[in-house]
């Protein structure tokens, strides 16, 4: 049952990357709440999965591979639907709603769905460590597609080939400040993850340890360097689609709830 709720909601994603790619492709992109409405109804059917599934385990869903790729989709449409009307009925829908797409169908087509052998206690400061971790990806995700949606635009602004979603992208300042504070907003999140992964009880993997910090001194790298040399935003831009494309290729370094199992 949990798993025909997630291939509904992948569905619904699909539903808004197909919208998309058609009114992309005759150039005719308009305002739509059909893609808002089809990523909440997606956002609806994870939280709804996720709900069972943590029902079922007896603790946070995040005891594998699998499950901490759906997490991961769920915390970018979370974060998605909370960011503006102004953002979300606008093009970044559009850019949203492939990478959730993505994430959900590999999740369901590749093998890494691993059982379970039985119920664990919970660790409160692991799972607490494991979730805050993942939507503070969720939020360098939206970050990421806030940079990629800069520099389409200041592409067209510079070849001077003004396509129909020229007209639809948020202004460049708006679309900067909302890449800032959502590096912001992860970056805050990330930190308490990292803290937190301190006061667990179980033996720190070092090497997992060393990526993540890793991965925070980037991001802190991104959020400060322009205070110390001169970055213009749209190297900034380009850094916060290369960050989150590095850490996203380490996703497998966040501390599993299983692997203390």
């Amino acid at each position: 049952m949990d798993r025909q709720l997630l291939i509904f909601s992948t569905l619904c994603f699909l539903a808004a990357v197909v919208r998309s790619s058609v009114a992309l492709r005759a150039r005719v992109f308009r305002r739509s709440r059909f893609n808002f409405g089809m990523i909440l109804l997606g956002f609806l059917l994870q939280s709804a999965f996720l709900g069972l599934r943590g029902h079922a385990l007896g603790r946070c869903p995040i005891t594998n591979l699998f499950e901490v790729l759906v997490f991961l989709a769920w915390s970018i449409a979370l974060i998605y639907m909370v960011i503006g009307p102004a953002y979300r009925l606008s093009l970044m829908g559009s850019f949203t709603a492939p990478l959730v797409f993505l994430l959900q169908s590999f999740a369901l087509l590749a093998p890494i769905d691993a059982p379970r052998t039985g119920r664990v206690p919970p660790n409160a400061w692991l799972e607490f460590h494991a979730s805050i971790s993942l939507i503070a990806y969720g939020a360098f995700a939206l970050a990421c597609v806030a940079g990629v949606m800069y520099l389409v635009q200041e592409r067209q602004l510079k070849t001077r080939e003004l396509h129909s979603i020229f007209y639809q992208l948020p202004p460049l300042p708006n679309l900067f400040s909302a890449m800032l504070r959502l590096l912001w907003f992860g970056f805050a999140l990330y930190s308490a993850g990292l803290i937190s992964g301190f006061f667990t009880g179980e033996p720190l993997p070092w090497t997992k340890v060393t990526l993540a910090i890793v991965i925070w001194i980037a991001y802190a790298a991104i959020l400060f360097g322009p205070r110390l040399c001169s970055m213009s935003p749209r190297h900034l831009a380009a850094f916060c689609v290369a960050a989150f494309a590095a850490a996203l290729s380490l996703l497998w370094s966040i501390e599993f709830v299983a692997h203390h199992a």
